[in-house]
Parts: structure tokens; sequence; C-alpha cells
């Protein structure tokens, strides 16, 4: 049977296992969008603004554990998700994005849309690609599968010129093999143990695929046998939390704390995980955030498994079993003003089982980790990239790839929410089980407090680029024009309430609430 190159991709991207496609898709994407609607099997998920597709993208990835497929309206709709991407690429999330283009023989007319959209994204793809010819189109497919899935996760963009896309003799492709996570090191795991053995003021640092349930009690027991400090990374793509987890903290975002934090060690082992240093630079004081007299020791590198080479130093030092401490008992909610702490244990007093947070609370939810190791297990997301926009469009990413199973919670700050809001018009659409808390304190704290940090006080006009009111945001209304269901909280004891009753339904429910 002749086939376009559109049918010979989505036959191809089903049979490599990719069912789920977040789209935003134009002109040059019709042939493509007439075969995800000829050939069943494919789950299409609109979102109105790409950075919405690309982050929902990133959020089912960290969740359902295989890539998604975005597609994406040529370059300038490339460039709109770029900023998700980025934060995908440190999530090291696995994504196939199908990214429509002019056809070939249009290109050199340079109409409107014609856009260097390989150049665009070549700084968040591990994999780009353009399919000049139908019968290519199937094979660069399999290709791109293949790539997004590799160890540890990656990036791989597809361009797809419209002619590409339409002609017949497209060609379907078998699904390549995957290389597996790589083995770890012998040596690596030697020293390591060496180190944790015969050293003092040693630092165990994970990340990635270390952060799960089993990677985290595999570093417990070797933390526990040695002496040594278990701490997580800055920022995480997914950390399994709650009753049955280490009460794992991690490295502080604040620079002076964070040196404060790392300067006892004088080793660092990495477990699929990088050296501490500064998200910003900061006048007087140093990038790299542990001791610079400190010797830094990889056990696993990313492409690695880390679960393995966990379990293989916990055979080398022969760590006994370590059973995890009981935290003690789960948080009453907290009543009153709100604040940091009462809103964290408030949550963790009242959310359900096995929920997925999804963290852009930005400087308000700093100390959120230790106040909810009290809570049920539950998984926490959080912004990998430092891209403001993500929450939303990951906790929607997280709720579909997780199978609409779970309860998500989105604890989101107001300012950066406003990059990414039509993610609830999604959940609408989609009937997701997402609560989205919106922490509306109507400013950019963070960006006051980093004001601050390099020495200054605003004024009036710094203050006019920093502050959300004047007019204030409405997200009752907002979220009411999206077709999700609000209510404001100007105390816990009124978000209590809310949460409560947002947990137990089967779709979204927005709280706003003020601080």
């Amino acid at each position: 049977m002749s086939v376009n190159g559109a049918h010979s991709l989505v036959h191809t991207l089903l049979k490599s296992g990719v069912d789920t496609c977040f789209a935003n898709p134009g002109t040059s994407e019709m042939h493509f969008v007439a075969a995800l609607d000829q050939i069943p099997g494919m789950r299409c998920v609109l979102g109105l603004q790409e950075n919405v597709v690309t982050g929902m993208a990133d959020g089912y990835f960290r969740m359902a554990g295989k890539p998604a497929c975005t597609l994406l309206h040529c370059g300038p709709g490339l460039a709109n998700g770029l900023g998700n991407l980025h934060n995908a690429r440190r999530a090291r999330s696995g994504i196939v994005n199908i990214v429509g283009d002019q056809a070939t023989y249009h290109r050199p007319y340079d109409a409107q849309l014609t856009a260097d959209t390989e150049g665009w994204a070549r700084p968040v793809s591990a994999w780009v690609r353009t399919s000049t010819a139908s019968a290519d189109v199937g094979r660069d497919g399999a290709v791109a599968v293949q790539a997004a899935r590799t160890a540890p996760g990656g990036i791989a963009t597809l361009i797809l010129p419209s002619d590409a896309s339409w002609d017949e003799g497209g060609v379907v492709a078998e699904p390549l093999p995957v290389p597996p996570a790589q083995a770890p090191d012998p040596h690596a795991v030697r020293n390591a143990a060496r180190i944790l053995r015969e050293k003092k003021n040693v630092l165990v640092l994970i990340g990635g695929p270390a952060l799960r349930e089993n990677g985290q009690a595999l570093a417990y027991r070797i933390t526990q046998a040695t002496g040594a400090k278990l701490l997580g990374e800055m920022s995480n793509a997914r950390v399994a939390r709650g009753r049955g987890r280490p009460q794992l903290e991690r490295v502080p975002y604040v620079a002076d704390l964070a040196i404060k934090t790392l300067a006892p060690y004088e080793h660092l082992i990495l477990v699929n995980a990088k050296a501490p240093v500064g998200f910003f630079a900061y006048p007087g004081k140093p990038s790299i955030h542990y001791n610079p007299a400190a010797q830094v020791h990889v056990l696993s590198r990313y492409e690695q498994d880390a679960e393995a080479a966990l379990q293989a130093l916990a055979d080398e030092l022969g760590a006994p079993q370590a059973a995890i401490p009981d935290p003690g008992p789960r948080p009453e909610p907290v009543r009153g003003a709100p604040s940091p702490e009462g809103l964290a244990r408030t949550v963790a007093a009242l959310m359900p089982d096995n929920a997925i947070i999804s963290d852009e609370s930005v400087s308000y939810g700093r100390g959120f980790y230790p106040e909810t190791h009290t809570a049920p297990a539950h998984d926490w997301l959080q912004l990998t990239g430092g891209a403001i926009g993500d929450g939303m469009p990951v906790a929607t990413g997280a709720a579909i790839g997780s199978g609409g199973q779970r309860r998500v919670i989105s604890l989101q700050a107001d300012g950066s929410a406003m990059y990414s809001l039509q993610s609830l018009w999604t959940q609408a659409r989609e009937k997701l089980p997402v609560t989205t808390i919106i922490i509306s304190n109507r400013k950019y704290q963070i960006l006051i407090g980093e004001y601050a940090g390099v020495g200054a006080n605003p004024g009036p006009t710094a203050m006019n680029m920093l502050d959300l009111g004047n007019p204030d945001l409405n997200w009752v209304k907002l979220a009411e024009g999206m077709g999700v269901e609000a209510a404001r909280a100007e105390s816990l004891d009124t978000l209590g309430d809310l949460l409560s009753q947002s947990v137990s339904r089967t779709g979204p429910f927005l709280i706003e609430l003020v601080v």
C-alpha cells in the first residue's frame, strides 16, 4: 500500500511506542494532522501555546518514562517552545519534536515563515534532522525515537517540510533497538568505596534516576554504613519523597547558604549529578559552591545506570540493609495566615497517597522539603532549567503520563504562572486530576530578592518592573475563563477546605492563595 510521508511517520511512531502527541499545529502540518486523524492509536492533546506543548511533553516523560511527540508549527512555533525545551533538556527528558517547515522547493523564495529551524533546534536537542523526501520520513522518525529513548533521555527534533509530508512514497520503518543505560565502571565503584572507607567528611550527591525510590534506598544504605552525608541536587526532574523514603534534603539555592552547607565536605561522590555551582554569579562570590579544596569523584555519569552503580557500591562496601526511619506523625492542617511552612504542612496533611507535586513555587517554596517529609509517599517534580513557566505544563503532562490515575498538586507562583496559564484550558478539556495552588503575592518576589542580593534596594522604577499589581491579577476569573473551577483563599483554613474538596474530584481545580 502506498502511503505519503506523514502516514509513514505516524505508523513508525506508533510502532516505536510513541502513542501521545502534544500539539499546536499550523498550515505546514495539515497533512500530518490528517494522518493522525486517519490512523488510530495516537492520543492527541492540544496546547494553546507552544511552550505549554513542550512543557507537557517534559512532564509526560518524567512520569511515563517514555517519550511523547510534539507537533509544532515551523521555526517560530519551535521558538515559542524553546523555554520549556531548555527545562526538558536539563531534566534529561526524552521528547520527539515534529516541526513543520516550508516545502523544500518553496524555501528559496524566503516566504514569511521561512526560518533557520535547525539552528534554533540544535541548542536544546540531542539530535536534529530535516527529512527532505517522503521515502526518508519513516526511517528518520525511527532514529528520532531511538535518540529520544537513549539514556538518560534526550530531545530529538525532526523537521518535516510539507512536501516530504504530502508526497507519496513513504516507507513505514521498524522500531530501532534502544541501547540500555551504560553499566557502571568497576574502577569508579572501587574508587568510591575506597573514599568512603578511608576518608572523612564525604558527601554523596545524587541526581537523575538515583532519586527514585530504589536509588535513594541504596544511597541511604551506603551513607548509613559509612557515615557519609547524603544530599540531592538543587533542582531535579523527579524525586521520590514522603513516608518510606529517606528524609533527603537538597543543595540550597541561596549562594551563601549553599557554600556554608557544602564547606565541611572534603570529598564529593557524584551519582548522575554534577558538582554544585551557583545558579547565578554574584559580585565577590565564587561560582563553585563546594569547598574548592574538595576532591570530586564520579561514581556514575548521566548516561550510566545510577541504580546499578549504587547497588555495585553497596555490594563492594558490604553495606548492610538499612531501615528508613519513621518520620513521625503526619502533620495536621495549619490554620491562620498563610506562610511557607504552613502551606507546606497543609499540603502534606491533605495530599492523597501517591500524589504528584509539580513545584514552581520559586522563592516561596524553598523551605517546603523539611515540612513535607511526613507526607504520604509521593513524587516531587521541579523546575530544572530555571526558565520559568514550566510548572503548570509539567503538571498537565504528568497527569497524562501517569494515566490520569494520580492526583497532581501544582504549587505555582503567580508571576511564572502567567507564562503558561493556557495549561488550564488543556486541563479542563482533558478533565485532568490537577489541583493548582497559585501563590499570589502579586510580585516577582524572587527578583526582589535578587535585586537585594546585588546590594541595592528597588526604587519606583525598579518596582514598576518587579510588581504585578495595578491591576491585580484575578486568578479565579482567569481560571474560570479557561474552564477550570476556582476559588480564592486568604487563610490556610480556607485553603485546607478547598484542597480537601479538590483532591476528591476527578477534574481540575484552582485555588488562589493570597499571601
